[in-house]
Formats: structure tokens, sequence, C-alpha cells
């Protein structure tokens, strides 16, 4: 996850949308007066060589006001060679749409070893003032108010779903169908989890989840049960596949599920919806909404072996950062070999990258990225800030906000794309890295080998307990972090969201220089710290931001002096 940047010398903000932008440069860019020069000559000695040869001279006037049009700037185009008499020309690169972030990596790094060398052993790191003393947590937990004292009524049938994709995409299938169950008084069935193609991990529900707790924390909200009674499984055959399967479109109000869904479930006293995934819109009256939240942050919790681990790799991780007061970022790093594939972005890997990318996202999506009229433009990507951030610029992002070489790095992620290579700059820049790999031993770690969805439960705790979130490109595993992040702390959560147009602009620049650079990221970073704590606007999700619908704002009482108690 470029024509250089042309940012000039004064600290300036990129643009957020860089995307049309052509033309001429106050900044002495596309058409300074030293390129004009360059051009005016190159059009003169072109000319001179086609009048040389008389059988060229019918395409003078053509090849003339081609070369004018090139001179004036009219076209954007870029005289590569002139070989054989013949021009070859090439369309510039839009800025940002091309991975220089290594050059700019060779430039700045002397400068930040120099900063950290004068630098009085850390003292300066953003992390020591991540939190600020006078930091207001106005608001609690409260997903489980009005919790109903009587017994649930008889349930109307059983209610039987399929969650599919990876570890945040199966919890918010589960959060879902324990409001669906709780708004059409149904059994909910422990759900079943599909195998994805892409995590292709075989768990159950009991692998991942407590799944005893789950159903003993939901016994005043929802009937939940582990498997079908006999008779209502004999009715079916003894085949959970001969249930109809209802399809059920994305997003469905709760008026759907009680008009189409409730009167089956009572016609036939089991239903069956697969997939599931979205099938719940995010508006639904605030009885449903709590279900949500408590399923989600009250009812759902990892497995005993998972939980175990997991606790013990952040005690690690807080003692390995004493020299941070305990303090570690966390960093989620979408660099797998898929999402690099799926992204259809380029770096650095020539052919034979490419070569690699496609045949990563034939296996993984079989005919998709090869359909009629479908167009791969990596440059577009890039330039839409849609491409994986590689360890490389997340290091340059992070030592540009103020982490120095003395703060404790946790990154989660899968196995990733070239990793010798492309992890050894952020190592170099933050070498007090640690993953689950170095933090747990091979023994630990061998219970949960080859389930992508139990390693990433792992990574999941030790990102909730840091002092900093750092995403890098979006998912469900982000979004339900930073919700849980702010459930847990008081409605607000350190976190670092780039911008990634404006660094797909910074990180093309090779000649950028370490002062503007920091500048630009720390103001990158006070617009991160700004959305740290946000209401949920309509459409919002509730996994993403809990307040008000699973949490209560606390009074805040004023005395005589003071600023707040």
């Amino acid at each position: 996850m470029h024509g250089y940047s042309r940012l000039g010398g004064a600290a300036r903000s990129p643009p957020s949308s860089p995307r049309f932008r052509h033309g001429r440069s106050k900044n002495g860019s596309w058409n300074s007066s030293k390129e004009s020069n360059s051009m005016e000559k190159l059009v003169f000695i072109l000319m001179s060589a086609v009048f040389r040869r008389r059988g060229l001279l019918l395409f003078a006037p053509l090849l003339y006001i081609s070369g004018m049009l090139l001179y004036m700037g009219s076209f954007s185009f870029d005289v590569v060679s002139i070989k054989n008499g013949v021009v070859l020309v090439h369309k510039r690169a839009p800025p940002g749409s091309v991975y220089r972030s290594p050059q700019v990596f060779e430039k700045l790094w002397p400068l930040m070893e120099a900063e950290a060398a004068n630098s009085n052993n850390g003292t300066g790191n953003v992390l020591m003032k991540a939190w600020p003393s006078g930091e207001l947590r106005e608001w609690r937990p409260c997903a489980n108010r009005s919790v109903p004292e009587a017994e649930l009524p008889k349930s109307n049938g059983f209610l039987i779903i399929e969650a599919n994709g990876g570890l945040n995409q199966q919890r918010l299938s589960i959060c879902d169908a324990v409001a669906v169950a709780g708004l059409l008084n149904a059994t909910l069935l422990i759900p079943i989890f599909h195998l994805n193609s892409v995590w292709r991990d075989s768990s159950y529900f009991g692998d991942i989840f407590d799944e005893n707790f789950f159903i003993q924390s939901l016994g005043n909200h929802v009937h939940v049960v582990k498997e079908l009674p006999v008779d209502v499984l004999e009715r079916f055959d003894n085949n959970i596949s001969n249930i109809v399967n209802l399809r059920v479109k994305g997003w469905s109000s709760s008026a759907h599920y009680l008009q189409k869904v409730l009167p089956q479930l009572l016609e036939m006293g089991a239903v069956r919806i697969a997939p599931f995934s979205n099938r719940l819109a995010q508006a639904v009256p605030s009885k449903i909404q709590r279900l949500r939240c408590f399923a989600n942050f009250g009812a759902l919790r990892f497995s005993e072996p998972i939980q175990a681990l997991a606790e013990s790799m952040v005690e690690r991780m807080i003692k390995y950062s004493s020299q941070s007061g305990g303090k570690y970022v966390s960093v989620h790093l979408r660099f797998e070999e898929d999402m690099v594939a799926f992204s259809c972005c380029e770096y650095d890997g020539g052919e034979e990258e490419k070569h690699e990318m496609d045949i990563a996202r034939e296996r993984s999506w079989r005919g998709k990225f090869k359909r009629k009229h479908r167009i791969i433009k990596p440059g577009a990507n890039r330039v839409d800030g849609r491409c994986p951030l590689t360890p490389l610029e997340v290091g340059l992002m992070l030592r540009g906000m103020g982490f120095d070489n003395t703060t404790s790095v946790y990154v989660a992620a899968g196995k990733i794309y070239k990793e010798q290579k492309y992890m050894a700059p952020l190592k170099q820049m933050f070498p007090r890295l640690q993953t689950k790999n170095t933090l747990a031993t091979p023994e630990e770690l061998a219970q949960f080998m080859g389930h992508s969805t139990r390693l990433a439960a792992l990574d999941y705790t030790v990102c909730l307990h840091s002092e900093v979130f750092v995403t890098t490109q979006g998912g469900n595993f982000p979004h339900f972090l930073m919700g849980h992040r702010r459930y847990m702390y008081g409605g607000h959560a350190k976190t670092v969201k780039p911008d990634k147009r404006k660094l797909a602009l910074l990180f093309d620049n090779p000649n950028i220089r370490w002062k503007e650079f920091k500048q630009q990221m720390k103001d990158m970073l006070r617009h991160s710290d700004l959305k740290g704590t946000e209401l949920k606007k309509a459409g919002g999700s509730v996994y993403t931001f809990p307040m008000p619908d699973c949490m209560c704002k606390q009074p805040v009482l004023k005395i005589e002096n003071a600023n707040t108690t």
C-alpha cells in the first residue's frame, strides 16, 4: 500500500484530493523556467533534425505544432527519448501515483538519527504525553441498562445464522444475530462459522469465544442454545440444511424482520439465514440497539486458551515498555499478500511483484479481476489513498509524529508480504518492535497455528490495551477496536488514523525537508486526536461509535475555583 510532489519549501498542507491537480505550480514545479529552457532547446534540436531530412518535410508543420503545444504546457506529457528520429513520449504520472517512499526514507533517515542522538532518553517522545493530564472521562459503559427482571417469554422458534469472514466480521454477525433474536423473540442457535476462502480457518464458535459465558450473559436478554432440540431436528430429517434459508437483503430494517421473517418463524418453528453478514440495518429501536451493545461489549469474550495467552502478552508488552512508563503503540498493519493483491496497488517489486499479485488474485478471487471491461489503475488507487501503507511508510509517519526510537511498538498483522524486505526499515526506525511471534514462545503459539482468527484474537487483545492504536487500511478489525477502546476508556480512544491521500503526496517527494515532514505529521496527529471522542451519527455503527447508544454521559460537577471534579 508518483511523479515528484510539488510542495515547495514552506510547510504547507497538500490538498485532500490531489486527483485532478494538473498544470502549473506556484512553487516552481512542472513548468519552471529551467524546464521551459530545456524544452525550448529540445524542440529546436528536434526541428533541426527534421529539416535535415527531406522525406520528413511534409510532417514538419505537425511536428512543429506538437512541439509548441508541449512547450506551452497544453498537454501534460514528458519527453522520454528520441530514438531513430522518433520522439517517445509518455503521459506524466500524477503527483502521488508512484511508490517513492524508499527514496524519502533514504533522505530522512540520517536526520532522524541525528535528532534521536540529541534527545534526552526519550523525554521528547510524544507517547509520554499521549493522554492530557486534564482529560475528562464523561462517558461510562451502560450497555446492560434496563435488564428485565422477569423470565423471557416463550420463544417463537429457533434462529440459525451463518457467520462468515474473519474474526471481526464474525463478531458483527454474532452481535446482529443477538439483536434479531431479541427482536423476533427467537431462540438463537450458537452461530455456525463459514469457512472463508481468504481466512481459511475451520474454527468453531467455542474455539474463539467463551461459549458458556456468552449463553449465561445473555440469559436475561435472549434465549441461546448450543444445539437444536432432538424433536426439532427430526422434523427436518436431522439435517440443518433442510431448514428453509431465508434470503434477507443487506441492511434490512427491523420492520422487514417483523413482517417477513417472523411469520415464517412462527409457521415453521425454525428459520435459517445464511449468509448473515450485514443483514441488519444500523438504525433500529433503542432496545434492540442496546442488545447489540451488550452482545459486543458484555457477552462476547475470547475463549480461555486465547484469553490466558493474550493477557500474558499484554503483561510482557507493558514490562518491555518500561522505558516509556509501560506505554506502547500498537499498529494494525495490513500488508499481507492477499491485501496487497486485492488493493491492486504497485510497489517496488517490478514484474516479479506483478506476477505474484496476479496469482494471488486468481487464487482468492477467481476471475473477479479479469472480468471484461475491468481496468486496474494502481496509480489512481494510490492517489485516492486506497493503497495499504507499507511498514516503511508507517515508520516514517510515526517518527514524524514524534514517536522516537525508544517507543515500544506492537505490530498486529498476518504474514507480511516479503516480510524480510518490507519490515527491515520499520525495525530500523523502531528497534523495540514486537509481534505475537516475539512476545509469545513457539510452544505457546503452537495450539493456534493454522487458525488465523484465533491468532487475530491475540493481536486484538494486545492492541486493545495499548496507549495508542494506529490503523492503516480500515476494515472490521480497526472499526471494532476503536469502538471497544472508546467503550473501555471513558469515551475517548487515542487512535492514529492517517490521511493516506496526503501521505501519497508527501511520500512522492524524495527532496522533502525533515522539518516540513514533521510539521505535516504533527498536524495529522492533531487531527486524529480531535476524532478520538466522537458520537455516533445517523447511519453510523455502534461497534465503532458506542456513544450514546452503549454509554451514558456522566454529569460534570463544577465547584468554585476549579474547572471540574
